[in-house]
């Protein structure tokens, strides 16, 4: 699958003598030469004419890093962490975590990559998150969940932008489709494909393929709790049908038909189906008691408001710490412009109102944005899910989300 490119073609050979793993990885990728810097876009990688005035040593470390921007699908990735933030996305910031997490791991490779650069040891300890080492921290972080740590206080953010820039940071990355767009092989074919690439590593004891096991960007294993939450929504407003029994089905029809046709005895009344003609309803209940974060409360809002545009439901959120204090109806019509309600922040907590005023609703489905500092009340007759802030115990009824660090576990 590999493209031409007159600039890069002798890195491209002397990345496979030293590093196996990435020369597999870089036969799946498409090289063209270009006339801007060097750089990322989807599944190919752009040399410019900047490439040419680098060393080969440093030539196979930006060929390296540039295969693993898109092994690890980070256009895509990116795409997809746009599409959760909105507004509030900075394409930089997520370059910033793709590219310190890709070089720190080419230096722990044995590759040389151009100067200056970021690394993730140094970007951490710059936002205030040190690690004790360079492999305790690519253990920990993927570029997502290090973006959405980067996003998660704009004055941190403003701070770390200017502190890439005094590092000569270039945003290499262009964020491309999302992985549902289906132009871009999919994230399986790309996992399969970065397991045969780092066995290959593996046998020949060089390269990215010693540190396969430390990655946590190899293969992030949990799933954004927007996603889960989403998924649990959608499924809960979905309208299902209710027999009527002043309407016969069709099949009855047929069968009675045939009985009056053929003198044959009549068939046993069998009801239709009828739509319950009520437009589902979510109610969001937000604890303001709770430590909740402006990104978020973002995240949590942008959730409720996706769900009301793509199924038409009807989302009432409701503010509270010990008693419901704000309350507010989503217009779908006009969802792109509501921000989240104004609310007071503090208190105790008590779900009691909260559950009383749902009840009331007569809602699909209630989710509470929480920490779950409060005595859990008797289970409702409505689907509940609980969106937790922190480490809990399990609540004796309703779906469990936890939001630590903006993921869910499992």
């Amino acid at each position: 699958m590999t493209g031409h490119s007159a600039r890069a073609a002798q890195a491209i050979a002397h990345l496979g003598e030293v590093d196996a793993a990435l020369a597999v990885l870089a036969l799946w990728c498409r090289h063209r030469d270009g006339t801007g810097p060097t750089a990322t876009e989807g599944e190919t990688i752009v040399y410019g004419p900047g490439f040419d005035l680098l060393g080969m040593p440093e030539q196979v470390g930006l060929v390296a890093h540039h295969v693993l921007h898109v092994a690890l699908r980070h256009s895509a990735r990116s795409a997809g962490l746009a599409e959760r933030l909105g507004d509030a996305f900075d394409p930089a910031l997520f370059t910033l975590a793709a590219d310190a997490i890709i070089n720190e791991t080419l230096i722990l490779a044995g590759h040389a990559i151009p100067r200056p650069s970021v690394i993730l040891t140094e970007l951490l300890a710059e936002a205030g998150m040190p690690a004790p080492s360079a492999v305790a921290a690519l253990e920990q972080w993927d570029a997502d969940r290090l973006a959405m740590a980067l996003h998660s206080d704009p004055t941190r953010a403003k701070r770390l932008r200017d502190w890439a820039r005094t590092r000569g940071f270039n945003d290499d990355l262009k964020t491309g489709p999302p992985d549902d767009a289906g132009l871009a092989q999919s994230a399986a074919d790309w996992r399969n494909q970065i397991l045969r690439a780092m066995e290959a590593g593996r046998k020949a004891g060089s390269g990215i393929g010693r540190l396969g096991a430390i990655l946590a960007d190899l293969a992030p294993d949990q799933v954004p709790w927007e996603i889960v939450l989403r998924g649990l929504l959608a499924r809960a407003v979905v309208e299902r049908p209710t027999p009527s029994w002043t309407r016969p089905s069709r099949p009855f029809i047929a069968r009675l038909a045939e009985a009056e046709r053929t003198g044959g005895p009549v068939p046993v009344f069998q009801p239709g189906q009828r739509r319950s003609g009520q437009r589902p309803r979510i109610v969001v209940g937000l604890d303001t008691s709770s430590s909740i974060d402006p990104q978020t409360l973002r995240l949590f809002w942008a959730e409720a408001t996706g769900i009301a545009r793509r199924t038409g439901a009807e989302v009432h959120l409701l503010a509270f710490d010990e008693a419901v204090h704000a309350s507010s109806q989503l217009d779908p019509a006009a969802w792109r412009n509501q921000q989240p309600a104004e609310v007071r922040t503090g208190g105790g907590t008590d779900f009691t109102d909260l559950f009383a005023k749902t009840a009331r609703l007569q809602p699909s489905i209630l989710v509470v944005l929480t920490d779950l500092d409060a005595p859990i009340p008797a289970a409702p007759r409505f689907p509940v899910v609980w969106a937790v802030t922190g480490r809990v115990e399990t609540p004796p009824f309703g779906r469990l989300i936890r939001i630590g660090d903006a993921w869910v576990d499992g």
